[in-house]
């Protein structure tokens, strides 16, 4: 009889998810690294770490950071156990040339893909900027330092000719939009993923004009930043857009520290991956958060935890050194 009940207990305990069969090691509670309010980090990232507290059981909360730059030194040191990076930040700090601590950051591991963060740039529509040429001499609001958004729009005005004379603004995305409305910045010039919110409102309060990069300055955004790639912006994203606009963007991925339990790793991969409509009401931007995007990274090794998941279901994980 006892040997009897000890078979079915083993056999209930076998049965069980992973979640529910090796969490010890997991931590009571997690913080999630995302960006500025307005930006698409944070409503990503809200909904997410409401899903994570949920169905894991792990109260995740999340932080105002500013961006992929600080999200992965976070990671790196310690201090936040989740955060979202787009790959142009992560290759940069594991290298050892992050503006925030210039050593190289070998403890990040990629979780699994969310989607693509494209430039983009928007004036009042009473202003006599009309391309990006137009910027020089102008005031622009960049987004918080530290975010991709001030990262690669400065590295851009920086280092593109013609644009030497431009003035850069740092303030979050929302705030950012509200200083374009106020008329103390000419221009705001942001990165993050489709719809962004504070474009979206600010679209809705003022007339807008958003601004379509050419060939040149699309190939010129490529030579300064190889990560970037060319994208779309499909028309009517927001309200005064008719038409698309051509820009570049970069990937953004989820990363956890590599002492990180491997089955809270495998969970939390499993959570993004396998609930793609519930990912969708977190933020729109999730329609790309697809497992068949894994191989956008291949700069960031996977964390095993991650991979494990990826294998079982069929997907070729890229081998990072």
């Amino acid at each position: 009889m006892k040997f009897t009940a000890f078979l079915t207990a083993a056999a209930c305990v076998a049965a069980l998810p992973v979640a529910a069969q090796d969490n010890a090691d997991w931590p009571a509670s997690i913080t999630i690294g995302t960006g500025s309010q307005g930006g698409t980090y944070f409503g990503y990232g809200s909904g997410f770490g409401a899903m994570i507290s949920e169905e894991l059981g792990v109260n995740a909360g999340v932080e105002i950071t500013g961006g992929p730059v600080q999200n992965v030194t976070l990671v790196e040191t310690g201090e936040h156990q989740l955060g979202f990076v787009t790959l142009g930040p992560a290759d940069e700090a594991r290298r050892g040339e992050s503006p925030l601590m210039p050593t190289p950051h070998e403890g990040v591991r990629a979780l699994f893909p969310m989607y693509q963060t494209p430039l983009q740039a928007a004036v009042l529509a009473s202003s006599d900027i009309e391309s990006f040429e137009d910027l020089q001499g102008k005031r622009v609001g960049v987004g918080p330092a530290g975010g991709t958004s001030a990262t690669y729009w400065t590295r851009f005005f920086e280092n593109a000719e013609g644009y030497d004379d431009v003035t850069i603004s740092n303030a979050g995305g929302s705030d950012t939009a509200g200083q374009l409305k106020d008329g103390l910045i000419d221009a705001f010039v942001y990165a993050a993923g489709l719809p962004t919110g504070a474009y979206s409102q600010l679209a809705v309060e003022n007339d807008v004009r958003f601004l379509s990069m050419d060939d040149e300055t699309r190939g010129t955004m490529r030579d300064i930043v190889p990560a970037m790639s060319d994208f779309t912006i499909p028309a009517n994203t927001y309200e005064d857009q008719p038409e698309p606009l051509e820009t570049t963007s970069l990937w953004n991925f989820a990363i956890a520290h590599e002492d990180m339990s491997e089955s809270l790793a495998y969970e939390i991969t499993a959570l993004a991956m396998e609930n793609h409509d519930r990912m969708m009401t977190n933020h729109a931007a999730a329609r790309e958060t697809l497992p068949e995007n894994v191989g956008k990274n291949t700069v960031i090794p996977f964390h095993p935890g991650a991979a494990r998941w990826f294998e079982e279901n069929g997907y070729d994980v890229p081998s990072v050194e």
